[in-house]
C-alpha cells in the first residue's frame, strides 16, 4: 500500500479545487448560509485528510496482530480507489469534492475491519460516515457500501484459496 500516492492525490485535489468543494456543498444544500458551506467544506477536508493516517494505523495494527494477510488487501483496495482516476466522483474535475467518495469507501472498509468484539484499532467512524453520506447522497453511498462488502468477500475468497493451496501436498 502506497500511502504517499494517496497523500499525493489529496494534495493534488486541494491544489485543483478552486472552490469546487464549496460549489458541490451549495448544490446539495442550497439553503445553507455561506458560513455553513465554509464549515462543511472545512470538515470535509479534515475528514479526507485523515484517510492516510487511518490506513497507516490499520496497517500497523494488522502487523502487530499478525493479520496482515487479511487486512492489507482491504487497505490496498481502499488506497487503490484513491489512486485510480476512474471513480464515482472524479477528483480530476471536482477537486476535493471528488475525494468524498474515495474517503467514504476507505472509512467503510475500515469500519468493517473494526466490527466485532475486538476492533483492529481504536477509531470512531460513525460521525464522519454520516457526514459523508449527507454530502455524497444515498445513491452513491449504496454503491460504495456494496463495494466495501465486495472487497471483504473478495479478500475472504483469496484467503480461503491461499489456505486451500497451503494444505495441498507439493
Amino acid at each position: 500500500m502506497n500511502l504517499s500516492d494517496v497523500q499525493a492525490v489529496i494534495d493534488s485535489a486541494k491544489v485543483r479545487d478552486e472552490g469546487r468543494l464549496e460549489e458541490f456543498i451549495r448544490g446539495i444544500a442550497p439553503e445553507a448560509s455561506e458560513q455553513d458551506v465554509a464549515d462543511a467544506a472545512s470538515v470535509a477536508v479534515e475528514v479526507v485528510e485523515t484517510v492516510p493516517l487511518l490506513l497507516a494505523r490499520a496497517a500497523q495494527a494488522a502487523d502487530q496482530r499478525g493479520l496482515k494477510v487479511v487486512v492489507m488487501p482491504l487497505l490496498e483496495h481502499a488506497a487503490d480507489y484513491f489512486i485510480n482516476p476512474i471513480d464515482l466522483i472524479p477528483e480530476m474535475t471536482q477537486g476535493m469534492a471528488g475525494l468524498l467518495d474515495d474517503t467514504y469507501l476507505a472509512l467503510r472498509i475500515l469500519e468493517n475491519l473494526n466490527r466485532g468484539a475486538d476492533p483492529l484499532f481504536d477509531a470512531d467512524f460513525g460521525e464522519p460516515l454520516r457526514f459523508l453520506r449527507r454530502l455524497v447522497g444515498r445513491k452513491i453511498t449504496r454503491k460504495l457500501d456494496a463495494a466495501s462488502i465486495f472487497a471483504l468477500q473478495d479478500v475472504s475468497t483469496q484467503v480461503s484459496r491461499a489456505w486451500s493451496e497451503m494444505g495441498r501436498p507439493s
